[in-house]
């Protein structure tokens, strides 16, 4: 069944994992200069074999969160039928060895 997105409805799956990206402005009379590091939420996902970082705003967050959700019941979901086909497969072998040496 193909996964298809509709704009209306948001974000359907992304891949990665949301944290807090603390840093340092450079700023020499900012607060972050005594320690106090501005923060902001982000999302780290893989692409081409590197990790890319996304920033976001606080109205995205539960938005990005319930498609990170997807993501992994879909992937948690593929894994359980990958699952069965493995045990499915060696049970078709274990039988076709059971027939060749009766």
């Amino acid at each position: 069944m193909p996964i298809q997105a509709h704009p209306e409805d948001g974000l359907v799956m992304l891949r990665g994992s949301l944290y807090t990206l603390r840093r340092r402005c450079g700023k020499p009379n900012c607060r972050c200069a005594s320690g106090d590091v501005h923060e902001s939420p982000a999302l780290a996902y893989p692409r081409a074999g590197r990790t890319g970082t996304l920033s976001l705003t606080g109205a995205r967050i539960e938005e990005v969160r319930a498609a990170l959700a997807r993501y992994d019941l879909a992937r948690r979901e593929l894994d359980a039928l990958a699952d069965a086909g493995i045990a499915a497969l060696t049970a078709r072998l274990a039988a076709r060895r059971q027939r060749r040496v009766s």
